[in-house]
Order: structure tokens, then sequence, then C-alpha cells
């Protein structure tokens, strides 16, 4: 980031920090397992393995006990890479004069979108299925939010950001 970049940032955040908080969302992922439940699946998993292995090797298949061992892993790495999507989340922020959106992937990456409130549409279907997206848009600019959530959380969230903006347009 050049210091030119680094100064806009810091007068931009200046002025959204004298700006009353109105609005403030941290959204996440669901996980879908906890580390404690996935070293008790995974165990299940490989005594399932081992016994069916072990049942192969007896009637004299033992080839097939190293293919229970790859499913194992399949599993394990499967878990790995749902954890690590796991770690993103986005920020959604509206003051007064702004309504900020961050997102942080799980490399650490940031993407920053600023939007001027009064002008902001926030868009969902009204029966919102698997794959429907909360999308805000204003002056041609559009972002989509919250793509990892179920869609009944999706709609709650559309729903509680157009209230609070539609209380900042009565206020202001």
């Amino acid at each position: 980031m050049t210091e030119t970049e680094l100064k806009t940032d810091e007068a931009e955040v200046g002025t959204e920090d004298r700006d009353p908080i109105r609005f403030d969302a941290v959204l996440h992922p669901n996980a879908s397992l906890s580390p404690r439940g996935f070293f008790l699946l995974m165990a299940f998993i490989g005594l399932i393995s081992f016994c069916a292995g072990i049942a192969f090797v007896t009637i004299g298949a033992w080839p097939v006990f190293g293919f229970f061992g790859l499913d194992i892993l399949l599993v394990y790495f499967a878990f790995k890479l749902n954890y690590r999507d796991a770690r993103r989340y986005e920020t959604i922020r509206l003051t007064d004069s702004t309504l900020t959106v961050e997102r942080f992937t799980p490399s650490g990456r940031r993407e920053r979108w600023r939007f001027q409130p009064y002008w902001l549409k926030v868009e969902i279907d009204d029966d919102p299925v698997p794959g429907s997206a909360v999308t805000l848009r204003s002056h041609g600019r559009i972002v989509e939010i919250g793509s990892f959530l179920s869609p009944e959380e999706k709609l709650d969230f559309a729903n509680a950001l157009r209230i609070e903006l539609a209380k900042l347009r009565t206020d202001g």
C-alpha cells in the first residue's frame, strides 16, 4: 500500500469514527464440526476402516487394506479444507455517512467496498433458496455478501440491514 493510499484510508476512517455506528455485523460461515467432534469422527472412521481392512486381510484380499487408509486420508483432507475455508469472514458496518463491507479470506487478504447508504439497495429473493444471493447495489456497483450463509440467514440479515437503512433515511 502506498503512502498516499494509507493517508486516504486514515482520513476516511477518521470520518467514520465520528459517525455513530448504526449497524455492525460480522458474518462467519458455519463450522461443520468442532475440533473434538472432528477427532471423534476420524477415530470412528479409522476404527471401522481398520476392522474392515483386517476382515479383507483374513480372507486373502490384503491389497484392499491400503484403500481403506486412502479413504481416511480423503476424509481428513476434506475436513481440513473445510476448516480453512471457515476462517473467512465479512464485516458490514453502517454509519450515518458510509456502509463499509470488508471481506477477509483464509489467506489474510482483505477486500473493502464503501457505499453511500442513502442510495444503497439491499436485494435478495423473497423466498431465498440455496444459491440465492444478498447483493448491495448502488450507482452501478454490485457486491454480493454472505455467500456462505444459509437461505434463512441471508433473509434475516438482508431484512435487518434494510430496516437500519430505512431508519437512517428517515432520521437523516
